[in-house]
Formats: structure tokens, C-alpha cells, sequence
């Protein structure tokens, strides 16, 4: 066994200019990122309209997509740029440690704002009092606590194995199915507490979203007037689409078994959840949204008339 201070990021490509067009992507894609999450938090705290539990978990949500995104961005940016593409052990396993509890944390936030849709939709008399301003903190202070006990069981776990075969992470970002495959120990283990304990937060989380869903669209089939149904129908069907493809590309990657070749194509996946989710949820939860809409409309207005 040698102890390896290092591990070299190999990236998703390795000609030089196909780096260049990954790079200028990834710029955009975050810059857009970082400026579209940060003005839904903005936006939300000035305008009192918003000040709502629908909009006090976007807002958290976007502080959340910040840091997830920049847990890996900036690295794989600057790799994009340079020959030498290592990452120091502890570099390692923090990025790991960052990104796997934000992304837990995301999953079990988004069920919590289908949760909060549906009391609103199906039990809206009784919205005031269930979701008090109390429950809400609770609520975010579990997805946080539940997504970092998770991402905590699953780095200390990692970072136990020996590493005694090349130090080459063959994906742009430290990722336990990459660094699995360079351990010389029998990944069983791991890999079965990746199954359950992962398993229980993403799949447990992606179940309960959808139970929420589903109980929405009974209610909204109910709706006499086309046009509310029509419009229920868009905004329920917009967040699905986001759920689906976060949770869809997370359990592809982290729970389903795979081949070598598969791999490969769970590294493509993994551009989809830790890049473009993160630019694509404040598309689909706020500037789709009528309230929303009306509060960027009111503050363009107000500048106007300064």
C-alpha cells in the first residue's frame, strides 16, 4: 500500500482544445449560476409580497445551489486551463465532503418544498398554521443536518481505504465511484452503505416528493376552470421535470450498479446534477412564477421612476 498525498483529476476530456470549449461552458454556466441564484435571493428578501414559506425555502434553495455548484466549478475550471491537474488528499475529500452533503441536502429540501406545495394546494385553510414560520426553520435545519449526517458517513468511510493502485481520478471532481475503483481493499462495504444509506436519503427523498405531486394533481383535476387547471398543470408539471432530472441523474449515478462502459456515461450524468440543475432550478421555481414575475416587474419599475 502507499500513502498518496495527491490525486491527479483527469477530467471528462483530454484534447486541449476540446478543454478550451469545456471551459468557456462552464464559465458561462456558473457565472450564470452564481448571478441567477444570487438575484432570487435578493429579489425575495426586498420584496415583502414574498416573504411567504414558498419563497423562504427558494431563497434557501438558491443560497444552496451557490455552494453546491461551486464545490466542484472552480477546480475543474482551473484544471480546464492547466497541464498539472492534482488535488491534495484533504482537498479531496472536502470537495467530496461539500458536495455530497449539498446535494443530499438539496434532495431533501426539494421535498420539503413539495411538501409545502401541497398543504398549500390540497389543505390551503390549514397552510397558515402548518406551515408556521418555526416549522419552516425546523424543516430547513433538518435537510441541512440530514444531508451532512450523510455526506459525514460517507467521506470518513471513503477516506479509510487504502489507495495502492494509481492515483488517477478519472472524472473532473472527487467522487466515491471514482475513488472506489482505486482502492486495493474489497469496496463491498462501501459500496453497500452507498446503497442503503444513500439510498435511504435520495430514493426516500425522490418518493416522498412524488407522493406530494400526486396527491397535487388529484386536487388540481379537480379544478372546474380550465384555465386553472391549465395553469396548476404548468407550474406542478415545471417542478416535476426538475425533480425528475435531479433525482433521475443522482440515483443513476449513485445507486444503479453499472459496467465500465456505463461509468462513462455516469460521468456525463454527473454534468447534469452538479453543473446544469443548479442554473436550471431558479429558471423553473421563480422567473416562471406569476408572483415572482410581478415582484422583478415592481423593482424594474420603481428604478424607472427614480
Amino acid at each position: 500500500m502507499t500513502h498518496l498525498e495527491e490525486f491527479t483529476l483527469l477530467g471528462l476530456v483530454t484534447n486541449s482544445q476540446a478543454q478550451m470549449v469545456l471551459f468557456v461552458i462552464f464559465f458561462v454556466i456558473y457565472v450564470l449560476t452564481i448571478i441567477g441564484n444570487f438575484m432570487i435571493i435578493v429579489i425575495i428578501q426586498r420584496e415583502s409580497c414574498l416573504h411567504k414559506p414558498m419563497y423562504f425555502f427558494l431563497a434557501n434553495l438558491s443560497f444552496l445551489e451557490i455552494f453546491y455548484t461551486s464545490a466542484v466549478t472552480p477546480n475543474n475550471l482551473g484544471n480546464l486551463l492547466q497541464e498539472k491537474k492534482t488535488i491534495s488528499f484533504v482537498g479531496c475529500f472536502t470537495q467530496m465532503f461539500f458536495f455530497i452533503g449539498l446535494g443530499s441536502s438539496e434532495c431533501v429540501l426539494l421535498t420539503v418544498m413539495a411538501y409545502d406545495r401541497y398543504i398549500a394546494i390540497c389543505h390551503p385553510l390549514l397552510y397558515s398554521t402548518r406551515m408556521s414560520p418555526s416549522l419552516c426553520v425546523w424543516l430547513l435545519c433538518l435537510s441541512w443536518a440530514i444531508g451532512f449526517s450523510n455526506s459525514l458517513v460517507h467521506t470518513v468511510y471513503t477516506a479509510l481505504l487504502p489507495f495502492c493502485k494509481d492515483h488517477l481520478i478519472r472524472h473532473f471532481f472527487c467522487d466515491i465511484p471514482s475513488l472506489l475503483k482505486l482502492s486495493c481493499r474489497n469496496t463491498y462495504p462501501n459500496e453497500l452503505v452507498s446503497l442503503f444509506v444513500g439510498g435511504f436519503v435520495i430514493v426516500g427523498s425522490f418518493m416522498l416528493t412524488l407522493l406530494s405531486y400526486i396527491h397535487i394533481l388529484k386536487v388540481v383535476l379537480k379544478i372546474p376552470s380550465q384555465s386553472g387547471r391549465k395553469k396548476a398543470f404548468s407550474t406542478c408539471g415545471s417542478h416535476l421535470i426538475v425533480v425528475v432530472i435531479f433525482f433521475g441523474t443522482v440515483i443513476s449515478t449513485y445507486i444503479l450498479p453499472g459496467t465500465d462502459s456505463y461509468s462513462e456515461q455516469k460521468r456525463l450524468l454527473s454534468v447534469m446534477y452538479g453543473v446544469m440543475t443548479p442554473l436550471i432550478n431558479p429558471v423553473i421555481y421563480s422567473f416562471r412564477n406569476a408572483d415572482f414575475q410581478n415582484a422583478i416587474n415592481k423593482m424594474i419599475s420603481q428604478r424607472r421612476f427614480r
